[in-house]
């Protein structure tokens, strides 16, 4: 059943993609930029900034188990809001910190905005509006976070160049209010129920397909654990190469070399991502679909390694098939989840998996740096090629055999 001529599902994912937009342009992309603002105005240790940054991502971890029962209990709009105050809040504490103690609240608050922001949340608002479409869906709506990537580092270093880091806060903070107050009041408040709309716009619900019963706290299913492992050691190889790509690259192409080449990652996530949600077979195994994505992104990493600083046109096709699979990443486990676990499970499972992803990714840079400055400019992208592999590995472990048809 259609309202005026659009399913309304679809409207929700344009609310969902501008989320995504602010979400990672804050709480993902952000902290880099807290880090170089802060070093250059206060002149604070880069390790003592960084150290913030992790306590950002690990409070983050932490506090996305909770989100489930944050949205049983205070509903999704009433969570979204309080998220974009927290990030509000959180923005200013990092543009006007003028002592270290300030950094911990700071990253506290980013770390609420981040955590009520991100994949798992994405997913809560996408997922009651589509079941055989959703791999299309959750793919357009997080290709927000790619394209906050592309407007806001720019937009940051624009802001702050012109106005200070200070007013660069108030900036983005008062944009991220008035944009996401209004659209989690209009766009995530009513449900299909409501609106006497059954998912993806169909006639009727869909026909109901077995499900697999519930099997006893997560930690204890071999499925739970190959999913978030193999999805954390991913994140983790893809956080780390991100962090120090520009230093590999900028030798052989120089720095808007690099920068273009950090760019096309970055369009290539968003091709990765729609081409994926669009062209995945509803029958298809998705584990299947994420140990390609690793296995392509390990020969990016391996074609990187073997280029470190010289090959120009090989660290452009790494830089291609690696950029290829980023945006997968995010988008492939609430896929796999969704054909895996009972409807009602599926949102505890995605937001435990986003949390094990962002406990062991924000240790990434740390792992990176260390082996760039160790090893030199080849031993990151290979690092990451072997962590891909291995991520391939454990997800293919976890496979189900005889597998059922998937819920969507």
């Amino acid at each position: 059943m259609r309202r005026d001529g659009m399913f309304f599902g679809w409207q929700v994912v344009a609310a969902a993609f501008v989320l995504a937009v602010f979400a990672w342009g804050i709480g993902f992309y952000g902290p880099g930029i807290y880090l170089h603002a802060l070093h250059a105005r206060e002149g604070w240790p880069v390790s003592l900034i960084s150290a913030a940054i992790t306590l950002h991502f690990l409070a983050s971890a932490l506090l996305v188990t909770a989100l489930p029962a944050l949205h049983r209990r205070f509903g999704l709009v009433a969570v979204t809001r309080g998220g974009a105050l927290a990030s509000a809040a959180g923005v200013l504490g990092w543009a006007l910190a003028s002592q270290p103690w300030h950094l911990a609240p700071a990253a506290l608050l980013t770390a609420i905005g981040w955590s009520v922001h991100g994949g798992a949340a994405i997913n809560a608002m996408v997922s009651p509006w589509f079941d055989r479409r959703r791999p299309a869906a959750l793919s357009l709506a997080y290709n927000g976070a790619s394209v906050g990537g592309v407007l806001f580092v720019p937009l940051w270093a624009a802001l702050i160049a012109a106005l200070g880091f200070g007013g660069a806060g108030a900036v983005v903070a008062a944009a991220a209010l008035l944009a996401l107050w209004p659209l989690a009041g209009i766009w995530l408040r009513p449900t299909p129920q409501e609106k006497g709309l059954f998912p993806d716009g169909a006639e009727g619900p869909p026909p109901p397909r077995p499900a697999p019963p519930a099997a006893g706290p997560l930690w204890r299913q071999g499925r739970f654990r190959s999913l978030s492992l193999a999805f954390a050691i991913g994140l983790t190889a893809q956080m780390g190469l991100l962090t120090t790509l520009f230093s590999i690259l900028a030798p052989a192409l120089g720095t808007r070399g690099a920068g273009f080449a950090l760019s096309l990652a970055t369009v290539c996530a968003i091709i990765g991502r729609t081409a994926t949600g669009a062209l995945l077979p509803p029958g298809a195994d998705r584990r299947v679909a994420g140990m390609l994505n690793f296995l392509l992104q390990a020969a990016g990493s391996a074609l990187l390694a073997l280029a470190a600083g010289e090959g120009v046109a090989l660290l452009l096709l790494g830089a291609v098939l690696f950029g290829l699979g980023i945006g997968n990443l995010l988008s492939l486990p609430p896929l796999i989840a969704q054909s895996e676990w009972p409807p009602g499970e599926v949102a505890r499972v995605v937001a435990m998996v986003t949390a094990v992803n962002q406990g062991f990714y924000a240790f990434g840079p740390a792992l990176f740096g260390a082996a760039l400055d160790a090893f030199g400019p080849a031993a990151p992208p290979a690092l990451a090629g072997l962590l891909q592999i291995a991520a391939a590995a454990v997800l293919m472990g976890g496979r189900r055999q005889p597998r059922r048809s998937p819920v969507g």
